[in-house]
């Protein structure tokens, strides 16, 4: 693959967050951009990375494929198959395990009917639990999108659903 390969799998603006996050480091270091440049091609591709993208972000990256791998793999925020216009992560930290997180997430998979990871038939919503997402204080909470639900409770849920557009 050559290194225009990212032109060809992403626009022009997604290439030029990249070269933008890529300018943040040393000319030596440009790898250290790899999270950003994930986050940046997953975002244009529908919310999911695909093996060919992180191939390009890798050869564009100047790095090993397999480095590319193994962070894609071990952050959750990446995912790894086509998610709902609004992926909707339930936080399963401590603190919220004890304010009824369980529930929360139990509520959500009916109200929606999906299991975590599954899509709705409309394409809109996927559910995810996911580590501490730091909102102890507000326990229990979710997260869809980069917006923070806090003290949820189902009546909360439904308005919250209700106001996606």
């Amino acid at each position: 693959m050559e290194k225009t390969a990212l032109n060809t799998l992403v626009s022009a603006e997604a290439i030029a967050e990249i070269d933008h996050w890529i300018g943040k480091y040393p000319a030596d270091q440009k790898q250290s951009a790899v999270m950003a440049a994930l986050r940046i091609v997953q975002d244009e591709n529908g919310g999911h990375l695909t093996t060919p993208l992180m191939d390009a972000v890798a050869v564009y990256l100047e790095m090993p494929k397999i480095a590319v791998y193994e962070v894609a793999t071990f952050y959750s925020m990446y995912e790894h198959k086509p998610v709902g216009k609004y992926k909707i992560c339930v936080c399963n930290s401590i603190s919220c395990l004890l304010c009824g997180s369980h529930e929360i997430l139990e509520y959500l998979q009916n109200k929606l009917g999906v299991g975590l990871g599954e899509v709705t038939s409309d394409g809109r919503f996927s559910i995810k639990e996911v580590e501490c997402l730091g909102a102890c204080v507000g326990a229990p909470m979710m997260m869809i999108g980069r917006e923070y639900y806090e003290n949820l409770t189902p009546e909360k849920i439904d308005k919250i659903l209700e106001n996606l557009k």
